[in-house]
């Protein structure tokens, strides 16, 4: 890989080098890889990671998830993402590169990730270790959808340093021209990593204040997820110059998921837009309703656990929820029982001395 780029963008003025190398050691050597530089591109990525944890785990008391076993999800997550990533990008390369060299399939120090590969293996992974750890497994995917949005928004700014993911040829000011982009294009061409990362960091904003005061039910903010950035992918996707194409067909693999993706959320909100199934925090009347309090627990243990009532999946009986408040009122008055005897008791006493005083 070059490792430096005069990169311009003329509309704006402005000119400047990029170097995707932070920084080189070694080479070392292991098998047949030789490993001995550090990308910007892994950073950022890294980055990303660190930054959609952080949150994730700011978020646990609100979202009444118990932390240490998010934990979990997210280390299947983040193993399984690479390995998803890879795959994705290996099964839908042009060519026989990795067919004729197999052990380049695990060269992935020289790069080859397919975003969309890594976020359906991570959410699987990420899923499946939920379910069992007997957690609520919409409740998680609404936080990992939240923590995808910075990861992808950050990770985006390492195609920049690589100067790759760019689009076609484009007149706007905002142009972007340097000696990768002069490979498809004489001029300057739609920065598309600069869109995708603006299109998910905003995603973020909206989808954070949606799930904090609006959220009806687990779950929803993780299909809200899906129509949101397949949205925005399916039209970045389409002036991109260096998309993975289906074999024999000539479409774009980013695009077909990305617009089934949209499908499948509408139809899901649209089947559980009565639901209100909600185990976090969300909009103050469904809050209500599940008996889910707007102040942060001092803990998590057990808030978390899979009853079965509150997931995407499941929504809470109404019959069990009466049942829980007619429970709470029972306890109410069973507590103040001994203060009514007390009370009816001193009462009587008070009715016996009047009744001997009148005697007298």
């Amino acid at each position: 890989m070059k490792h430096m780029y005069q990169v311009t963008f003329p509309g704006l003025g402005i000119e400047f080098d990029v170097n995707p190398v932070a920084f080189e050691f070694g080479p070392v050597q292991i098998g047949p890889f030789e490993f001995g530089t550090v990308y910007w591109y892994g950073i950022i990525i890294a980055v990303g990671l660190i930054l959609a944890f952080l949150y994730a785990s700011l978020s646990c008391k609100k979202m009444h998830i118990n932390e240490d076993k998010l934990l979990n999800c997210v280390i299947a997550g983040v193993i399984f993402g690479i390995i998803g990533a890879r795959l994705y990008y290996v099964i839908f390369y042009p060519g026989d590169t990795y067919r004729n060299d197999p052990i380049q399939i695990f060269n992935i120090h020289q790069g080859g990730l397919g975003i969309y590969g890594g976020v359906i293996a991570a959410l699987l992974a990420g899923a499946v270790t939920a379910k069992i750890c007997k957690m609520k497994v919409g409740a998680v995917l609404d936080v990992a959808a939240l923590g995808f949005l910075i990861g992808q928004g950050i990770g985006r700014w390492g195609n920049f340093f690589n100067q790759e993911a760019f689009g076609s040829e484009t007149s706007l000011p905002w142009g972007m021209q340097s000696e990768a982009t002069e490979l498809v294009a004489s001029g300057p061409v739609h920065p598309c990593f600069l869109y995708e990362s603006i299109w998910c960091l905003l995603g973020f904003v909206l989808l954070h204040i949606f799930t904090r005061r609006l959220r009806h039910y687990d779950g929803q903010t993780f299909l809200l997820y899906m129509l949101w950035y397949g949205f925005g992918r399916f039209f970045i996707e389409g002036i991109r110059t260096d998309s993975l194409i289906i074999p024999g067909t000539g479409l774009r693999v980013s695009q077909v998921v990305a617009l089934a993706s949209v499908a499948v959320a509408i139809v899901l909100l649209i089947v559980f837009r009565s639901r209100t199934s909600l185990s976090g925090c969300g909009a103050k009347k469904i809050m209500a309703m599940n008996v889910v309090s707007d102040e942060v627990p001092e803990t998590t243990d057990g808030a978390d656990e899979d009853d079965g009532k509150s997931t995407i999946f499941g929504d809470l009986p109404m019959e069990d929820l009466i049942s829980d408040e007619g429970d709470a009122l029972a306890s109410g008055e069973k507590k103040d029982e001994p203060a009514r005897k007390e009370e009816e008791n001193k009462e009587e006493e008070k009715k016996e001395e009047n009744s001997v005083g009148g005697q007298n």
